[in-house]
């Protein structure tokens, strides 16, 4: 045997099955965190097959993950046609007519060591006129404004007390990470898979059989396959998690819309009759959807309210996804890994699908097994741990938005506003009610900010808060909001508006086209 044989022989050969955003994030990732000349990467897809191109809207973990791969930005925003994505507003969730934002940045600041929600709640119920949490998120004044420039580094500023995401074209990030990877070694395969053969002493996964005749043998197999989950949730018979009793939104009809001014830094959510509709501004085109229960919604309808609520010119038939919401019981099994919509789908509402794909990506890279040391289970064991973690409490964050409604006789709105909870949480619920405590996680989605958004924003109002916001005497408490107040509004001067920010920094040569429809 030759040296170079022997070497290749204690590589890892890991076969990626679907491309689509999923695909891609891993092969790019894995391609550039794992060390060189230990894994071979494999990518097998079919141009036969569509990808249901779901993340047009992000959260901020995708600037990090971007920059991980050293990505440079303005080139990748003028692919993608990308745009920038400062929060999202909330229209109609409590009262038909209400509407506030759920912000990338903080409220407020802690005095005292203690968090700004104690001492809102405390000045609320002491009688001064602290006005609305969304006062004091510089975040929220900037959507408010139309405008975005980078983040400043100095901490002492409020113009740094932001972060950032991005609305992008997600088939066209798909193609963009696919040239990446490519460049970079991942081998690409077209190919339609009819079969996969499976060990009969360990169950493992040794090999995928394509329409061609020809085989891909693997030790590791990543299953980016979408909803039909060909290994985890087909070969494997890893079975599902149903939580359509507690998001029972099951349809969404997706469509784009020619461009329109002024073109504003946030997604939007509006609630309607039977779910709720997106709105997404991108460079050359508005993202536009309706995620409904077909419970209490007939499709012709929900195509006649999408239609009816674009505010610019329709450029397309509307496409329906049909899902429902959930996860795997476990991400993980034998030598198999399921990412993206193969391990678990939860409704766009914060768009949290790509933020899933790429906590997936680096906990699979921390876990990663070696060549020739088998696969073992407790590895398997901890990924499917942290699995659970970022699924349940993603859903428990959407459960709230529903939860929290006011919007009397209307059926659906009836039914999630008195239905069941799960125990995580009713006690989250309980705890904010009771002390304005809010959820400020180490591991997953959201941030305490995240979680204060929307209690506010949907009337949870707290009836106490921490004793320790007490050491701050009252008057010097007023002054310190009004103060900050002002902050804020002297950071919004020369503020650049997002329409500039973008053609001076990353304007697209071309708006022309446009591929991929949803949220």
């Amino acid at each position: 045997m030759r040296s170079d044989e022997g070497q290749t022989a204690q590589r890892l050969r890991v076969v990626i099955l679907g491309g689509g955003t999923a695909g891609w994030m891993v092969a790019s990732g894995l391609s550039r965190l794992l060390p060189a000349g230990e894994y071979d990467l494999t990518l097998v897809e079919s141009e036969e097959i569509g990808t249901v191109g779901v993340g047009e809207a992000t959260l901020p973990h995708i600037k990090q993950f971007n920059d991980r791969l050293g990505i440079d930005e303005a080139e990748f925003m003028r692919a993608t046609g990308a745009t920038i994505k400062l929060g999202i507003e909330f229209v109609g969730w409590n009262q038909p007519d209400d509407r506030y934002i759920h912000p990338f940045g903080a409220f407020g600041e802690p005095w005292a060591g203690v968090d700004f929600q104690h001492h809102w709640a405390r000045a609320r119920l002491a009688g001064i006129d602290a006005g609305s949490l969304q006062d004091y998120s510089f975040a929220v004044a900037l959507c408010r404004a139309g405008g975005f420039d980078h983040p400043v580094t100095d901490a002492g500023s409020i113009r740094s007390s932001y972060s950032y995401a991005y609305h992008f074209d997600a088939g066209l990030y798909a193609e963009f990470l696919r040239g990446w990877a490519v460049a970079r070694g991942v081998k690409r395969v077209e190919g339609r898979i009819i079969d996969v053969t499976r060990d009969g002493e360990s169950g493992h996964v040794t090999r995928l059989t394509l329409a061609a005749g020809n085989g891909i043998d693997g030790d590791f197999f990543i299953d980016c396959s979408g909803f039909r989950s060909l290994l985890v949730g087909g070969a494997m018979q890893v079975p599902w998690c149903d939580w359509s009793h507690w998001l029972p939104c099951d349809r969404a009809l997706a469509v784009p819309s020619g461009r329109v001014e002024p073109l504003t830094p946030y997604t939007r959510a509006t609630a309607r009759k039977a779910g709720w509709t997106w709105r997404i501004p991108l460079q050359h085109r508005t993202g536009n959807g309706y995620v409904f229960s077909s419970r209490w919604c007939g499709e012709d309808e929900a195509r006649d309210t999408l239609l009816g609520a674009l505010d610019g010119p329709v450029l397309g038939e509307p496409r329906l996804l049909r899902f429902a919401a959930g996860r795997r019981a476990r991400a993980w099994e034998g030598n198999c890994l399921a990412v993206g919509l193969s391990s678990g789908f939860l409704e766009p509402l914060e768009s949290t699908s790509i933020f899933l794909i790429q906590a997936a990506l680096f906990d699979l890279a921390g876990l990663m097994p070696r060549a020739g040391g088998g696969i073992d289970p407790r590895l398997a064991a901890e990924f499917n741990r942290l699995f659970e973690i970022h699924y349940d409490r993603v859903r428990d964050f959407l459960v709230l938005h529903y939860r929290a409604n006011s919007r009397q006789g209307q059926p659906l709105w009836d039914h999630v506003r008195t239905m069941a909870l799960p125990d995580s949480l009713l006690h989250k619920l309980a705890l904010f009610r009771e002390g304005a405590a809010a959820p400020d996680y180490k591991l997953g989605l959201f941030s305490r900010d995240s979680w204060l958004s929307v209690f506010e924003g949907q009337g949870v109002m707290p009836e106490g808060y921490a004793r320790l916001a007490d050491r701050l005497p009252l008057p010097d408490l007023q002054a310190r909001l009004s103060a900050l107040r002002g902050r804020i509004r002297d950071g919004l001067t020369a503020m650049p508006a997002h329409a500039d920010f973008i053609a001076r920094h990353c304007m697209a040569p071309d708006h022309a086209g446009s591929r991929g429809n949803a949220a």
